[in-house]
């Protein structure tokens, strides 16, 4: 059983994977290769028609069960790890538990997220697929890329949609990193189009499987952790127009304050980077 530490269940270090060479994981290796060249020869595999109009038929929705190789997979999944003790618990009565790991730290630590984040590979196949043209998001959201954690039962979240405040729209790709839990991701399509009846549905997104969207059309929520469970997914949030009205940006920097990543986090620029 998973040592406990503090109430969230330790994510121990993995046993060697299959291909590990001398000694030398896989996730090492990956860290070696350019994520953006991986992406690319993923992608070029993929029948991209056939998912934008899968995406548009959704509404603004798309489930892959696998994305990622395993390579790149086995790395998120080692700085997953890596980046635990430094997650912000956060506790919204009614609505969410759970921990978070924003870009700043992911920036000054996991390096190779923040690299992924910014591949032109992946973004060009987003736009394919969205048929938007698409921006990083500024480098003061800390919500730009990010990991979640479940490691406490009853760790969730509860209904909702990705409310975007900027002046365009963002989507959201979910990427699976870690799931040795019974967390499912449950949503409702279409219930902002009155002209096509909701469409619920539900996935348990498998590491290096995906999940798009565009959050302020997807209503979803993720189910609640159990005893001894484990459940680490990472968002990448794309935008096409970065621009955000200033009393904005303080909404949405008190959300992530409050809700995902503490104060200082979101605030960090303010506080002189510290």
């Amino acid at each position: 059983m998973p040592e406990q530490v503090t109430g969230d269940i330790a994510i121990a270090p993995r046993a060697p994977l299959d291909g590990d060479h001398h000694g030398e994981p896989v996730a090492a290796r990956a860290a070696a290769r350019r994520p953006d060249a991986a992406v690319a020869g993923v992608v070029a595999k993929l029948d991209t028609p056939a998912l934008r109009q899968d995406f548009d038929r959704q509404g603004a929705f798309l489930y892959l069960d696998r994305l990622l190789g395993p390579d790149e997979t086995a790395q998120l999944e080692a700085l997953a790890r890596s980046l635990q003790s430094g997650l912000n618990r956060n506790y919204l009565p009614g609505h969410k538990q759970g921990g978070s790991v924003s870009r700043h730290t992911i920036d000054e630590k996991a390096p190779f997220i923040a690299e992924l984040y910014r591949s032109r590979a992946l973004i060009g196949w987003l736009e394919q697929v969205t048929g938007d043209k698409l921006q990083v998001c500024p480098e003061s959201d800390p919500h730009a890329y990010a990991l979640y954690y479940y490691t406490r039962q009853g760790d969730h979240i509860g209904w909702h949609y990705d409310t975007s405040y900027y002046d365009g729209r963002r989507y959201t790709l979910l990427i699976g990193v870690l799931d040795e839990s019974s967390c499912r991701l449950d949503y409702e399509l279409h219930t902002r189009n009155p002209d096509i009846p909701d469409e619920p549905g539900s996935v348990q997104i498998p590491p290096g499987g995906i999940v798009l969207f565009d959050g302020d059309k997807l209503r979803h929520r993720i189910t609640p952790a159990g005893p001894n469970e484990i459940r680490v997914s990472l968002t990448f949030e794309y935008v096409t127009d970065p621009g955000m009205k200033p009393w904005l940006r303080f909404i949405s920097n008190m959300k992530d304050a409050v809700a995902y990543f503490g104060f200082r986090q979101v605030f960090r620029r303010l506080l002189g980077g510290k």
